[in-house]
């Protein structure tokens, strides 16, 4: 069996039946610690499962844990819930059917039914999933050319030279749009379906369209300052498409540039 941890789960489920259950996990520390959520959602390692604790502390975790148990009440039925963590805060939990159901929603790229009495959320949850998987196919397709895209937005002349022509007051950062305009058509082609963040998008808008005119001077961190940041949030969203395009699933836990990723195309 191995070792594992235990979760008590004060924190709202969507079944109140499984309030007072004690879960096990797998995807903590298998330390044979105790960890409790609490009700407004953040998760606590107790010192009474751990001989290296002197208190009760609050534990960072940052991802997806898996907690099971078993109904007494349903005659021993599975009982499992998916609780998502950012940085040790609930983001989301949701209650997962049957083991052989969940696998082949997870293995389908296709949209699943609503047939069948699922939940809502469930049913976006995999679609979710599903979106993620194409996005990870395609990114790691298309690595090549992600990878010379990169490059070309690294070197002296498209990368150094224009931060420097921020900070020397020269218009030659203006050249940094094209740059921007090229990552966000290419970030978007990744998932063309998917809209990208507003946050982003806001951003861009911000930093592009932009035409040098003699009384930018007056006002040059005000007018260009949002050049820059446009070219490095799209700069930094391309980076990260690099940096995992190895992956061949979703991983677990999260590391931080592919939740950024996920953020990016609405996918967290």
């Amino acid at each position: 069996m191995g070792l594992f941890d235990t979760v008590r789960c004060h924190y709202r489920l969507s079944n109140p039946a499984h309030q007072e259950l004690e879960f096990q996990t797998k995807d903590l520390e298998c330390l044979l610690d105790d960890y409790v959520i609490t009700f407004e959602g953040r998760l606590i390692r107790l010192a009474s499962g751990s001989r290296k604790l002197e208190r009760d502390i609050e534990w960072p975790f940052h991802g997806d844990i898996l907690m099971y148990t078993t109904d007494p009440q349903r005659d021993q039925d599975l009982v499992e819930y998916t609780v998502r963590f950012t940085h040790g805060r609930v983001e989301w939990i949701r209650p997962l059917g049957d083991r052989a159901a969940r696998v082949a929603a997870e293995d389908s790229d296709a949209a699943p039914s609503r047939e069948g009495g699922g939940s809502e959320s469930a049913v976006a949850s995999n679609e979710e999933r599903s979106a993620e998987v194409r996005l990870l196919a395609n990114i790691r397709l298309r690595r090549q050319e992600l990878q010379g895209l990169f490059i070309d937005c690294s070197d002296h002349w498209r990368f150094e030279d224009p931060v420097y022509r921020f900070y020397h007051q020269s218009f030659k950062v203006y050249v940094l749009q094209d740059q921007t305009r090229t990552i966000v058509r290419t970030l978007q082609s990744l998932a063309p379906d998917r809209p990208l963040n507003p946050w982003f998008v806001e951003i861009v808008d911000a930093g592009t369209g932009k035409r040098f005119e003699p009384e930018d001077n007056a006002e040059w961190t005000r007018v260009t300052r949002p050049i820059v940041e446009a070219f490095f949030h799209a700069r930094f969203f391309l980076e990260m498409t690099i940096r995992y395009a190895d992956l061949e699933a979703p991983p677990n836990p999260l590391p931080s540039g592919y939740a950024a990723l996920l953020r990016l195309y609405g996918l967290r």
